[in-house]
């Protein structure tokens, strides 16, 4: 079974990086993005978990 890894659009320049590379997930369940290209940051993501 070959899986790709999920890719994430940046909403700024849509540019687009491998999941792992750009998302970080915080202990307190946060989690922020951060786009290596242009800089771009989001945090405090709702996830399913909070």
């Amino acid at each position: 079974m070959n899986m790709e890894t999920p890719v994430v659009i940046c909403p700024k320049c849509k540019a687009e990086h491998e999941l792992n590379s750009v998302l970080t997930s915080q202990s307190n369940q946060n989690v922020i993005y951060d786009c290596p290209d242009c800089g771009f940051e989001q945090r405090n993501i709702e996830t399913s978990k909070g």
